[in-house]
């Protein structure tokens, strides 16, 4: 009897531990996201192009030195909470992405082709250019694990169940993870906004391209292309969220039947060998150890829901230079969606992107009779200025992984980069032979 009374007594405490943290975390993203937007965008010419440095980028980088300061560290639990915080933020962002998705369909039913083909280089970029590169730095078998796509969360179930969740692939699943979890946003987002501004490739196809399988490049990178393009931001932003999504669905059964095995046998041909690999040859990346138990770091839905809001209306008022009381309800349409798409996900066992993807889509499609109605109200809501805010949630979240980074070593950073530039850059020049 003593034991279920102190089993008890602990719930409360963990949960008078958390909420006042997430409260001070709120409010700093609060702060840092309200900077971000008054620092504002700045180009900076490079050769024949430019980076324009949006405030998501500088929201990232105020996240993240925050994050891994060391004079008021930030704790664990928290920058786990602003993980959680992230993922729902993206599913916000997804749904007023796919409102314009739904206005712009007659657009996307002529760029079909392009859509299709282009996802060959989310696929198979990655394996073609990445992977020698891992061998050439002998990464040992943990480079079929980090360069078969750029391996988002479904990446560990595919390698867990055909090499086992002790094995070098796994391990280099997590290093591939952890790389584009901290900086995969700001790196594409930077590569998309040289590339725009060169005028090399047309914007349609530089969007397809951001379309890599994780919403938060995605998003940001997606972003700093229509801004530079405003005439054209509608399309921009509803080809890329199209592309994420169909790379999203196709991504665990081609991942799974294809592009793992493919890496594999292209592995074995590149380095001539059938039998395992020397355990000199293969770096430690054991994922460390939760310090902390990871429920009294989880945010609840509805908890998660209303902290992303309230940074992406502190963004959206300083991004507009003032408030707009229509964008509340804007913002309120955008809630419900998601929380639609979650109800959905419970009872019929789909992703929460896919179940409030459809309904967004739905809601502004050519057959829908509200469709004016849903554009009116989500108009006031900037896309550009919602991102800033999770950017710095997921900058607030990188402290957490710097441990990992270190003992995995340098090798995965170019690899890395090439992987993520080779998912982009080889979608948009597919994208871009299909466009003309």
């Amino acid at each position: 009897m003593s034991d279920n009374t102190s089993a008890v007594r602990e719930r409360p405490v963990r949960a008078r531990g958390i909420r006042p943290g997430l409260l001070v975390l709120t409010l700093l993203a609060l702060v840092l996201t309200a900077a971000a937007e008054l620092i504002g965008s700045h180009k900076v010419k490079i050769g024949p192009g430019a980076i324009t440095l949006f405030p998501i980028i500088w929201g990232l980088l105020l996240g993240a030195a925050v994050s891994i300061q060391r004079i008021r560290p930030v704790p664990v639990r928290l920058q786990r909470a602003a993980t959680h915080i992230v993922e729902v933020g993206v599913l916000l962002l997804g749904v007023r992405l796919c409102f314009v998705v739904g206005h712009e369909l007659p657009v996307l039913k002529e760029a079909s082709a392009a859509l299709l083909f282009q996802e060959i280089g989310h696929l198979f970029g990655t394996i073609a250019l990445s992977l020698p590169l891992a061998v050439m730095l002998k990464m040992g078998r943990s480079a079929v694990g980090a360069c078969f796509s750029i391996d988002r969360e479904a990446s560990f179930a595919m390698v867990s169940e055909r090499f086992g969740p002790d094995s070098e692939e796994y391990r280099g699943v997590l290093g591939m993870y952890i790389f584009g979890s901290v900086v995969g946003a700001l790196y594409v987002t930077l590569l998309a906004s040289v590339l725009a501004g060169t005028g090399w490739l047309s914007p349609l196809a530089l969007a397809m391209g951001t379309g890599v399988g994780s919403g938060s490049v995605m998003a940001a990178s997606s972003a700093a292309i229509a801004a530079q393009f405003p005439e054209m931001a509608d399309q921009i932003v509803a080809l890329a969220a199209v592309s994420n999504l169909v790379t999203t669905l196709l991504g665990v059964y081609v991942g799974m039947f294809v592009a793992l095995p493919l890496a594999d046998r292209f592995y074995r041909l590149l380095t001539r060998r059938t039998g395992p690999v020397p355990a000199a040859e293969a770096p430690d990346l054991q994922a460390a150890p939760e310090p902390e138990d990871a429920e009294t770091s989880r945010v609840r839905p509805f908890a998660a829901i209303g902290i992303a809001l309230a940074g992406m209306l502190v963004a959206n008022v300083v991004y507009s230079g003032g408030f707009d009381p229509r964008a509340l309800l804007g913002f309120a349409l955008v809630s419900a969606v998601v929380l639609l798409g979650l109800a959905i996900k419970r009872v019929i066992k789909i992703p929460a992107v896919v179940g409030s993807s459809v309904l967004a889509i739905l809601a502004t499609s050519p057959i829908s009779p509200v469709a004016d109605v849903v554009l009116s109200l989500v108009d006031p809501v900037e896309f550009l200025a919602m991102t800033t805010p999770i950017l710095v949630f997921a900058g607030l979240s990188i402290g957490k992984d710097l441990p990992a980074l270190k003992r995995m070593g340098w090798k995965i950073v170019p690899v890395g980069m090439v992987s993520f530039a080779a998912s982009f850059l080889v979608s948009a020049l597919i994208a871009q032979v299909f466009l003309g």
